[in-house]
């Protein structure tokens, strides 16, 4: 089993910045990919950020240019810098991660973590 555990989220005023982490533990295969999903009340989870080794990252539209992640291979951990924050980035955050074992994949995602951007 593998375990996510988010840190870093918080209230904000616009224009600031946060940091969000995500720190994997357990038994990890080997990682295919991690990032970042953000969920609002009635609405599906979509995608922030994600890092699929050794291609570029993937970012929403909606956050290019303020938000970068990045990745540390050797601590198994993900982080999330997001920038210029605007009323709309208020989400809740999910750290997410694919792992492989031969030609079956596994999600894992975290327990997500409150971003609230204040106008």
């Amino acid at each position: 089993q593998v375990q996510l555990v988010e840190s870093g989220g918080g209230l904000v005023q616009a224009g600031g910045s946060l940091r969000l982490s995500c720190a994997a533990s357990g038994t990890i295969l080997t990682i295919t990919r991690m990032g970042w999903y953000r969920q609002t009340p009635g609405k599906q989870r979509e995608l922030v950020a994600r890092i699929i080794s050794g291609t570029p990252t993937n970012y929403a539209d909606s956050v290019k240019g303020r938000f970068t992640a990045s990745r540390d291979i050797a601590k198994n951990t993900v982080s999330l810098q997001m920038n210029s924050l605007k009323p709309e980035d208020t989400a809740v955050y999910y750290c997410y991660l694919q792992s492989a074992r031969g030609s079956r994949f596994y999600d894992y995602w975290g327990q997500g973590t409150q971003v609230t951007v204040s106008s």
